[in-house]
């Protein structure tokens, strides 16, 4: 047995997130307050520590001067904060983290049937024959 195993944070979609509010949120832009929502409802920030969300507080000021700016060298130092929080597939599992899907949001999913797809949406199997 390792014993230096990490431990893995198995993430779901019903859990009770309480995330702080954007501290003085009306300052921000649009986008600004769309990142920070995204963050506040994502799976991920069920275990968020004050620490991270602290994290995320700092980090808004950057991503609002990124909106404003375009710099090149805010987004870079966006992208390290955020990998570290799982921003992306590849962070997670970096990061040990696993999203199951709870029974609950999978009966709310459209049936796995071609009709239930949008109007504008190909199945991948069905376009290149998989």
């Amino acid at each position: 047995m390792r014993r230096n195993k990490q431990p893995k944070a198995e993430l779901t979609s019903d859990a009770e997130i309480k995330a702080p509010k954007l501290y003085k949120r009306a300052s921000y832009c649009a986008a600004t307050q769309r990142w920070w929502d995204t963050w506040a409802s994502s799976p991920q920030a069920e275990v968020f520590m004050a620490t991270d969300w602290e994290r995320l507080q700092q980090l808004a000021v950057i991503v609002e001067q990124y909106w404003q700016t375009g710099d090149k060298n805010l987004m870079a130092e966006i992208r390290l904060n955020e990998e570290r929080l799982g921003a992306t597939v590849r962070d997670r599992q970096s990061l040990r983290m696993s999203y199951k899907e709870s029974d609950t949001k999978k009966a709310e999913r459209p049936s796995d049937s071609p009709s239930a797809l949008p109007e504008n949406v190909t199945r991948l199997r069905d376009a290149f024959g998989t």
